[in-house]
């Protein structure tokens, strides 16, 4: 009777261990040489680019429609932004593609920062791209790293640009007829008050002036916003796997038996409690 409980247990233990080592050996084999550390959080800036001089781009695009029997042009003034937010373990190879794209696809960088130091760098690039290569140049920037997030927004800019243009236009008409005012003549105070008016005019008119040349089809641009992050790659030496495999394996074996234990448990009390119910 004691060899066969013996035997039992013998049988037990074996089975115990030899799942224990299946289960450590699969573990010790999905562990990997290196690891990613987590860029710092003192070195994650946050740019507010509102705050800065950024142009702002606009493109065309024209719609031939027709009203009545007159076919008629209609041009849709828009905002096209993209933005691309990418991690990287090679950061001075995909910098250098991201700059290669930039140029084989005619962009301009319009605001770069770049901080950090090795192992923990982030770049930021705001990239003027003409709108007929904006597709193509985003299929080939969401090839950079490992993308965390993309998106692309279009705005239609139409009505502004039209209220900016009407706004000058009124604002031309009365400057000139504020000048036509000069040669009637007058008092010293009111001839003041006339070149102070026409000079606040020209200042506004100034500033149309710059918001309307955002939408001169000369230099019409889309836009992409591309974050890059560095991630810094540690060696894991073979020592550390093992402890860290083992350590893993043991616990999870654990809660393996103590939930296997439980369903046994629960089990029993089952079973004997129908018995007992059968019996009365």
């Amino acid at each position: 009777m004691k060899t066969t409980v013996k035997n039992k247990i013998g049988k037990l233990s074996l089975v115990l261990g030899i799942g224990f080592i299946i289960l450590f050996a699969y573990r010790l084999s999905t562990e990997k040489e290196n690891s990613i550390a987590p860029t710092p959080l003192f070195q994650q800036t946050e740019l507010l680019e509102s705050n800065l001089e950024i142009r702002k781009n606009y493109a065309t695009k024209r719609h031939h429609v027709t009203l009545g029997q007159a076919p008629m042009q209609v041009d849709q003034k828009y905002e096209k932004i993209a933005d691309i937010k990418s991690t990287s373990s090679v950061f001075d190879r995909d910098e250098n593609q991201l700059r290669k794209y930039v140029s084989d696809y005619n962009g301009l960088i319009q605001f770069e920062n770049k901080n950090g130091n090795s192992g923990y760098r982030s770049l930021n690039l705001t990239i003027g791209v003409p709108p007929e290569h904006f597709d193509a140049i985003y299929q080939q920037l969401i090839q950079i790293g490992t993308i965390q997030a993309k998106q692309i927004t279009k705005k239609d800019k139409t009505n502004e640009y039209k209220e900016l243009r009407a706004k000058k236009m009124s604002l031309e008409k009365i400057r000139t007829s504020l000048i036509d005012l000069k040669t009637e003549g007058g008092r010293i105070e009111e001839y003041i008050q006339l070149e102070d008016r026409i000079l606040e005019i020209e200042q506004q008119l100034q500033a149309l002036g710059v918001s309307l040349g955002n939408f001169d089809e000369e230099n019409e641009f889309c836009t992409v916003k591309f974050s890059l992050t560095e991630k810094k790659i540690t060696n894991t030496s073979l020592t550390q796997r093992i402890t860290s495999a083992f350590l893993w394996t043991l616990t999870t074996y654990l809660q393996l038996m103590l939930v296997l234990l439980f369903i046994a448990g629960f089990s029993f009390l089952t079973v004997s409690t129908i018995e007992k119910l059968r019996k009365n």
